[in-house]
C-alpha cells in the first residue's frame, strides 16, 4: 500500500456558499419541534455548566452517563468486552471472524463516555438491520487524559479487530461529534501504518476544526440558535482534550488532512448546528483527493440528532439511510 502523502488540491477549500448542500427533505414535527425548545432551555445549559466545571464536576457527570442503562438493545446481546487493550461495549453475543462488525467511536466533547440508553441503544438498531455486531470502545476521557489517548485507543480498538480475524471489508467505522473526529483521525492512522482500510465510514456531526472557536461560518451564524451546543463553551473543549499540541495536527483538526486512499464517507448534519460547516468544508476537501463522498443536511434538528431517535421519530429514517450506506459497502458474511 502506498502511504505517501499526496500534493495539497489546487484550489484549496472552497466557501460553504459554494459548497453544494443536500437539504433532507423532511418534515419535522410540531411535537419534535416542541422537544428541540426543552433542548435548548435545558439540555444546552446543563452542556454550559458542565463544560465550565472543575475536574470532579466531570468526573461526577462521567459516572452519571456511563450509568445509564440501556433499556432497548432491540433483542441484541449486549457486553461489556476488552478487545486491542481497550474495554468497550460488544453488540451482538459471540464472535464470528466471518461475520460483519461495525467500530462506533462514541461522541461527548472527549469528556463524556458512551451513554448506553442512547449510544447502545442506536448501535443496537444499525447492528440488527446489518445482521452484524459491533464495539463501542470505552476510549479514555480528558481532561484526565489528553490527546492523543482517545485516537490511541480508537486505533488499538480497530486493530483488535483485526486480530480477531475480521476482514477489513467487513468493517465500518461510524461515531458521532468527537468521535466523528476520531473516526476522521483514525483513518490517518490506518493509512500511516499501512494497514488496510475498513469498507466504508458514517461520520455524524463530526468537529473537524479544533483550533478556531469563531471559525468555520456556522460557529458564529448559530452560536445564539444551535438547540445543543454552547459554543463559547466547547472552546474549552480543545483545551481540556489538546492541551498544549498544535490544533492545526489534521489528527485533531480533520478538516486540514490529507484524505488520499480514505474509504466511501458519508456524513450528516444538522443545518440548525454550530458545526454544520466543520461537516460541509470536509466534505468538499475529501472530495478533491478523490474520496468518495456524500453528505446530507437535515433540517431543524439538533447536533448528532441519529442517535435520538426516542425523542425524534423522524430519525428513524437517518438510521435507515445509515445502514443502507453500511450495507451497500459492507461485503457479505461468509
Amino acid at each position: 500500500m502506498n502511504t505517501a502523502p499526496a500534493s495539497p488540491p489546487p484550489s484549496g477549500l472552497p466557501t460553504t456558499e459554494e459548497a453544494e448542500i443536500r437539504l433532507k427533505p423532511v418534515r419535522i414535527s410540531g411535537r419534535s419541534r416542541f422537544i428541540i425548545w426543552l433542548l435548548r432551555r435545558l439540555l444546552r445549559p446543563l452542556l454550559r455548566w458542565m463544560i465550565g466545571g472543575p475536574m470532579e464536576r466531570m468526573a461526577r457527570m462521567q459516572l452519571t452517563a456511563a450509568a445509564q442503562v440501556c433499556r432497548d438493545s432491540s433483542g441484541q446481546a449486549v457486553d461489556y468486552r476488552v478487545i486491542g487493550r481497550v474495554p468497550g461495549h460488544f453488540i451482538g453475543g459471540a464472535h464470528d471472524p466471518k461475520g460483519r462488525v461495525v467500530l462506533w467511536l462514541h461522541g461527548g466533547a472527549f469528556i463524556l463516555p458512551a451513554v448506553p440508553d442512547v449510544h447502545v441503544r442506536t448501535v443496537a438498531k444499525i447492528c440488527r438491520a446489518l445482521d452484524a455486531v459491533a464495539f463501542l470502545p470505552d476510549y479514555r476521557l480528558a481532561p484526565f487524559n489528553k490527546y492523543p489517548a482517545a485516537l490511541d485507543d480508537c486505533e488499538r480498538a480497530y486493530r483488535g479487530l483485526l486480530d480477531l480475524g475480521y476482514a477489513p471489508e467487513r468493517i465500518a467505522l461510524g461515531g458521532e461529534s468527537a468521535g466523528g473526529n476520531l473516526l476522521l483521525g483514525l483513518l490517518q492512522r490506518i493509512r500511516k501504518a499501512g494497514l488496510p482500510m475498513p469498507s466504508c465510514g458514517v461520520p455524524v456531526s463530526p468537529g473537524t476544526e479544533m483550533g478556531r472557536v469563531h471559525a468555520p461560518p456556522s460557529r458564529t451564524l448559530r452560536m445564539h440558535s444551535d438547540p445543543l451546543l454552547p459554543m463559547v463553551q466547547l472552546a474549552r473543549v480543545c483545551e481540556l482534550y489538546a492541551g498544549g499540541m498544535d490544533t492545526s495536527d489534521p489528527e485533531l483538526s480533520p478538516l486540514y488532512a490529507d484524505c488520499t486512499g480514505f474509504p466511501p464517507l458519508y456524513l450528516l448534519a444538522s443545518d440548525a448546528e454550530v458545526l454544520l460547516d466543520d461537516t460541509v468544508l470536509f466534505a468538499r476537501n475529501a472530495k478533491q483527493y478523490g474520496v468518495d463522498v456524500s453528505f446530507e443536511v437535515w433540517p431543524v434538528l439538533p447536533h448528532a440528532f441519529p442517535l435520538f431517535e426516542h425523542w425524534f421519530p423522524e430519525v428513524a429514517q437517518a438510521r435507515e439511510d445509515i445502514v443502507a450506506f453500511m450495507r451497500k459497502h459492507l461485503s457479505a458474511p461468509g
